[in-house]
């Protein structure tokens, strides 16, 4: 894998240099965008507003936009002169529980890998973090913006996942439900919840692809799509959490008259 990111990991009086990867990659289903009149490819073209005529992407640049409209021109080489600590660092500022990071922070994951020379320091740090159940909370300079991060271990190495900042995270409002539930509703959802414990995620595939050319077939061919029916409203919850309940009883072969232990 090509690093992304090179620099220092610092926690306390203890520095090394790491590496970043790209974690994950994503294989999304492109749909193009089309003249609906004639179904020719619409062109983004850059447009100087100034001069009122298209240029070319190497007179693109970046500028920062004061308060009164003025930009001010940045180029590379001033964003390589950000004064910004992180930008050559990951920057630990404290360990805490892995389970008081809340999953809506998560933004992107990172593998790190150590740097030339790294390699027991950086084993003793996957080491203390597993044996411990903490992960770091850090800062880093990633894309020219500073994010928060944590820190974590996964298979004998790091990941660096990035952390939405707490102004990014938007509150619910009104959305919770103030409808009180029975405790026989309750009590039937949990013994639903425990009949479908267990999946195995990796046996999950994205249907969206082979759909997608099933309908292009159809366009193609004039052929029909069966569509789906949709889902229906449980009109009598109780009814429906008590059939859902045998149906998943029969699916997954068990005979559980009532709610199990979770010890």
């Amino acid at each position: 894998m090509k690093a992304t990111w090179s620099g220092m990991l610092q926690f306390a009086l203890v520095a090394l240099p790491i590496r970043l990867y790209a974690a994950t990659e994503e294989h999304p289903v492109r749909l193009r965008e089309i003249h609906i009149a004639d179904g020719s490819r619409v062109e983004h073209r850059r447009f100087c507003r100034a001069e009122n005529r298209e240029i070319p992407y190497d007179q693109v640049g970046r500028g920062f936009e004061l308060a009164d409209g003025r930009m001010v021109p940045l180029t590379e080489e001033d964003l390589a002169r950000l004064p910004l600590p992180t930008k050559r660092s990951v920057d630990v500022l404290g360990f805490v529980p892995f389970e008081d990071i809340d999953p809506i922070s998560y933004g992107r994951p990172y593998y790190a890998g150590p740097g030339p020379g790294a390699d027991r320091p950086y084993a003793l740090l996957v080491e203390a973090l597993a044996r411990t159940g903490y992960v770091a909370v850090c800062k880093v300079a990633l894309r020219s913006r500073e994010r928060l991060a944590l820190l974590r271990p996964r298979h004998g190495v790091l990941i660096l996942q990035t952390l939405l900042w707490q102004d990014e995270l938007r509150e619910p409002g009104d959305l919770a439900p103030s409808t009180p539930v029975s405790d026989r509703e309750l009590e039937l959802a949990e013994v639903l919840i425990r009949e479908l414990i267990g999946i195995d995620v990796g046996e999950v595939h994205d249907e969206y692809a082979h759909a997608l050319e099933r309908l292009v077939d159809a366009k193609i061919t004039g052929g029909q799509l069966v569509e789906p029916a949709e889902p229906a409203v449980a009109i009598d919850l109780m009814a429906a959490l008590e059939e859902s309940v045998r149906a998943a009883k029969r699916t997954h072969g068990r005979s559980s008259a009532g709610p199990r232990s979770s010890s």
